[in-house]
């Protein structure tokens, strides 16, 4: 039996294919299938939906506003990532008008991927960062492609044009050095950043197979941290980051190394997830039915 992991094909994958290369999985008798998912963590949640995979690593802020909207098919199993997501705040190269986050005042259009996407939580973090109540011009763009077109003023049947949006700083800084957007802030988000999501099924049928899994990614993690040259070199040589790059990405990330071992920290990932979420009206419902639906569906146990 096989295990389809579905992820985001970005630096923080690297543990996953550490674990990989030297034979984690084999040792554990295990098949994995990684399924790359450029899209983001919106078409995560669709491949657990409809069972084409059995588990998903994506931002932590997306699986949480789908629980508590009521997606019974989805299971927080834990954190993957401990630090908190670097997000960038960017526009176009030749926004002469854009040089810093409080000309965000009066410059009020936010790209973002989706409604209800980590670019759009933010956006409501941002805004009380810079003393407003919050933006209300949201342009959907859907793709990291479309966003940095959209606050270039490229004219376009699939987006409009904005004049910033937000996106995790080491995949924006490329094309702050080919000066195709510029950086004009920047700013973490409130928890945790990356965590491991299964479908209802396979989290039952799967269960010794996803422990054993879980326990390769922690090895992994470890080999990630302690073999860094090596876990630098991979993310140059396969995920189009530079070699610089790469290496100062390495001193801000903290990966848990005791995936499914201690119990999650609730309050990081779930509590404060959850009141920006309800800030940004992802989260509409009684507080008492969101928290129902979240407790029900998120391990608080070892996995």
């Amino acid at each position: 039996m096989s295990l389809k992991v579905a992820y985001i094909p970005e630096h923080f994958s690297t543990p996953l294919f550490l674990a990989e290369k030297h034979g984690y999985y084999k040792e554990k008798n295990l098949s994995i299938e990684f399924i790359p998912v450029p899209e983001g963590s919106g078409k995560l949640i669709k491949l657990l939906n409809s069972k084409e995979v059995d588990l998903a690593i994506g931002l932590t802020e997306a699986f949480i506003a789908e629980i508590g909207k009521g997606n019974d098919d989805l299971k927080l199993l834990d954190t993957y990532v401990n630090s908190p997501l670097l997000w960038s705040v960017s526009t176009g190269n030749n926004r002469n008008e854009l040089t810093n986050l409080q000309d965000l005042k009066n410059h009020k259009a936010v790209g973002i991927s989706r409604i209800g996407s980590g670019s759009y939580v933010m956006s409501f973090v941002l805004a009380h960062s810079i003393g407003l109540d919050k933006f209300e011009d949201f342009k959907v763009c859907s793709t990291f492609k479309n966003l940095r077109d959209s606050v270039n003023l490229i004219k376009s049947s699939e987006f409009e044009n904005s004049d910033f949006f937000m996106w995790e700083f080491f995949t924006s800084k490329k094309y702050y050095d080919n000066k195709e957007i510029k950086k004009i802030g920047e700013i973490y988000t409130p928890w945790p950043s990356w965590i491991i999501v299964g479908n209802s099924t396979s989290v039952i049928e799967k269960k010794q197979d996803i422990s054993n899994f879980i326990s390769c990614i922690n090895r992994g993690i470890k080999y990630f941290n302690d073999h860094l040259d090596e876990s630098i070199e991979y993310i140059a040589n396969n995920l189009d980051y530079s070699t610089e790059d790469a290496q100062n990405w390495t001193k801000t990330v903290e990966f848990n190394n005791k995936i499914g071992e201690v119990p999650l920290d609730w309050d990081k990932i779930v509590t404060n997830t959850t009141k920006v979420l309800k800030e940004a009206g992802v989260l509409k419902d009684d507080d008492s039915e969101i928290e129902e639906r979240l407790d029900s569906n998120i391990y608080k146990t070892n996995i």
